[in-house]
């Protein structure tokens, strides 16, 4: 990887949606050039993958919560067990199994407090191997960014 490679990534990582030939323009390549360039870095995996960033508020989901979870046993097949059912739910937008005092940080994206609670029922129940849970309602973002500077 180049430095125009890495110049193309960070163009696209704050818009993907722009043409090929604003792209190519921009860092100083031929249009076919820098398709060629684009196709290169997926096929290498590089480019993960091109979404949409929505608005949550505008998406239904601006409530923004952060939860710590401690599972009661531990090992491989426990923490896949309970990440299998934490990934099944629609308000889990990312989830971490982590080191420290805390197993998994989930991060949730919420239509309201209703949905958080019924969520609960499901997730941190003595089936799904929860000890204890910590939820943190997110009041304010400073700061929150998708892209990787290269």
């Amino acid at each position: 990887m180049d430095g125009i490679d890495r110049k193309l990534l960070n163009l696209m990582q704050r818009d993907a949606s722009r043409t090929n030939i604003d792209v190519a323009d921009e860092v100083g390549l031929s249009p076919s050039s820098c398709l060629r360039r684009v196709q290169r870095l997926r096929k290498s995996g590089m480019i993960d993958r091109i979404v949409a960033i929505l608005n949550p508020a505008k998406a239904g989901r601006g409530i923004k919560a952060l939860v710590t979870v401690e599972l009661k046993l531990h090992g491989e097949q426990h923490m896949r067990r309970f990440l299998d059912i934490a990934i099944a739910e629609e308000a889990v937008a990312q989830a971490y199994a982590v080191t420290g005092a805390t197993d998994v940080v989930l991060m949730l994206r919420l239509r309201d407090m209703e949905e958080f609670d019924t969520l609960c029922d499901r997730l941190f129940s003595d089936q799904t191997n929860v000890v204890r849970f910590v939820t943190m309602i997110i009041i304010r973002t400073a700061k929150e960014e998708t892209a990787i500077r290269l």
